[in-house]
């Protein structure tokens, strides 16, 4: 309580209008407004960023900072905990976490920017009849139709979960083809990542050249640091790897960007709208190397995503109207500093236990991979020279011969762990509380522990957004509203690479473009604000298509 007393009076004394978490109990947060002197609708920010270790545990934040021997630049802004559970479990997947922050709406695994079947953890409130799987607007789409420019960066695919939640909608997270196909036709500025070959015509189910598409709609297409930096394009689109991106340790420069690099250029390019910006910035595969154990490769993006977090804040400050949010989705692998061998010792353990041997390697287990021969016969040369490892058991030995291709860092990363005494208690996500990072100008910003929902409400109130009302103008059930103006609906499926509706009434013929959006009235081809959405059930439209039937 006098904690809470505290974080009021100091707000009252900025003499600004902030609202704190100071309960919690299903979707939302109840919000306490510590000063009415100045409205909310008077807030001057007009830009958000916000970036997502995805899978970053807290004590993988300790460990980095102890690596690099100072403080982070996330230390600076840490505000609260996270709550992150999702619809009906208490250890989230990336795809529910994700929608939540971008939706305001808590799912199931699996599913990206929907609803959930059913809702079952105590303190949520029960949903509608009706509204499973239902598209929900993300804080992205609700952005790009109130005019500001839109950016999504991850060093995962694109159409990953996290990237998917804030561009894309279906119930299945790993449906790349629709995923990726919305995010090309959903009016994004800026986009930069990997997974190419999702956007090509050999990666794809549906065939389609996504690339041709992206070009053809007006974005520059780059593919290295070079291009990236001379672009001078609004809209620029980004991919430097045919799947997920290298591990800042591992990392060609002269081939790939920097999470910070592609922030920055993301800034620069998006920051030219008068009307505003929203930033969506993951850095992904903190939870890759958390799910292999690897605890190089989660230093090496702990490290480079808060570069990106500097490169975000120092914007921030110099700007005045942007605030800027980091927070993981999820924690992931249980990481210790200590473990069983330290259970009697702990206490007496110098730092140079943890952290020596792990300043010997050279590259993250997935880096260490491509140092082996093809017959895997300089195991022993490899790990001295790249981990200073010099005492490999035979077991370890064999481990690492018979690793299949792809995943190595599984193996090494437990050896590496066990000789600087760090521990791991799963190789999955766990259900603990996250910690919050935010920086606002006017200290407009989250305290205490709230909802992962509650982090697409802050922002959508500071923006003045309203998720629910986007919603309403994108997603229409389709066949609902057709037949209730008297129009003749179809849904054809058949055809993978352009699945379409087809409506008529009386001489009205309007053909909608599934996972795009396009709409052709009597031939004439018209852009919607927003992309058809099909479920796999139902299809959803916005309400502009809707309105082109009389």
């Amino acid at each position: 309580m006098l904690n809470r007393f505290y974080a009021r009076t100091a707000k009252i004394m900025l003499g600004v209008t902030t609202l704190i978490a100071v309960s919690t109990s299903g979707n939302s947060s109840v919000w306490a407004e510590t000063n009415t002197t100045t409205p909310l609708a008077s807030s001057p920010i007009k830009n958000v960023i916000i970036l997502i270790p995805d899978g970053m545990a807290h004590e993988a934040t300790t460990l980095a900072r102890w690596y690099k021997g100072s403080s982070l630049t996330l230390d600076s802004m840490a505000s609260g905990l996270v709550r992150t559970y999702s619809a009906d479990a208490a250890i989230a997947d990336s795809a529910p976490a994700g929608t939540a922050f971008a939706t305001g709406y808590k799912s199931h695994t699996g599913y990206v920017g929907v609803l959930p079947d059913q809702v079952t953890m105590p303190g949520l409130q029960k949903q509608a009849a009706g509204d499973a799987k239902k598209p929900v607007a993300s804080i992205l789409e609700a952005s790009k139709l109130a005019g500001k420019a839109t950016g999504i960066i991850a060093t995962s695919e694109i159409m990953h979960a996290t990237p998917a939640d804030f561009s894309a909608h279906y119930p299945d997270r790993k449906n790349y083809d629709a995923l990726s196909k919305q995010q090309v036709y959903n009016g994004i500025d800026v986009v930069l990542g990997g997974g190419s070959k999702y956007l090509e015509p050999a990666g794809r189910k549906d065939g389609e050249n996504l690339v041709h598409a992206i070009k053809s709609l007006g974005y520059e297409y780059v593919t290295t640091p070079e291009a990236l930096k001379s672009s001078n394009s609004n809209k620029l689109w980004g991919m430097f790897s045919p799947a997920g991106m290298a591990y800042e340790m591992d990392r060609d420069a002269t081939k790939e960007p920097s999470l910070a690099d592609m922030t920055a250029k993301a800034i620069e390019v998006l920051s030219k709208d008068k009307d505003g910006f929203f930033l969506m910035v993951e850095g992904s595969k903190v939870d890759w190397a958390s799910h292999a154990n690897d605890p190089i490769g989660v230093i090496s993006d702990v490290l480079s995503f808060d570069d990106a977090v500097k490169v975000a804040l120092d914007y921030a400050k110099s700007n005045s109207e942007t605030a800027v949010i980091a927070v993981t989705d999820h924690a992931n692998g249980g990481l210790t500093i200590g473990n069983t061998k330290t259970t009697s010792t702990y206490d007496e353990e110098p730092l140079s236990t943890f952290i020596d041997p792990l300043k010997k390697a050279k590259r993250t287990g997935e880096g260490v991979e491509k140092q082996l021969t093809a017959d895997r016969s300089n195991v022993q040369a490899v790990m001295k020279d790249f981990y200073g490892i010099t005492d490999l058991t035979v077991e370890e030995i064999t481990a690492i011969k018979k690793a299949k291709a792809g995943s190595l860092n599984y193996v090494i990363g437990l050896m590496i762990s066990k000789r600087a005494g760090i521990g791991w208690t799963t190789g999955g996500h766990t259900g603990g509380d996250v910690v919050l990072y935010t920086y606002a100008p006017n200290n407009d910003r989250p305290f205490g522990v709230i909802e992962n929902t509650d982090v697409a409400k802050y922002m959508a109130r500071v923006l003045d957004l309203n998720l629910d009302t986007t919603s309403k103008k994108l997603f229409v059930p389709a066949k609902q509203a057709f037949t209730a103006k008297g129009a003749t609906y179809k849904l054809h499926l058949d055809d993978a690479k352009n699945p379409k509706i087809i409506v008529t009434k009386g001489n009205s013929k309007l053909e909608l473009h599934i996972y795009k959006n396009v709409a052709i009235l009597n031939g004439k081809t018209i852009s919607l604000q927003g992309v058809i959405v099909y479920n796999g059930v139902e299809a959803f439209v916005p309400q502009e298509a809707i309105d082109l039937i009389d």
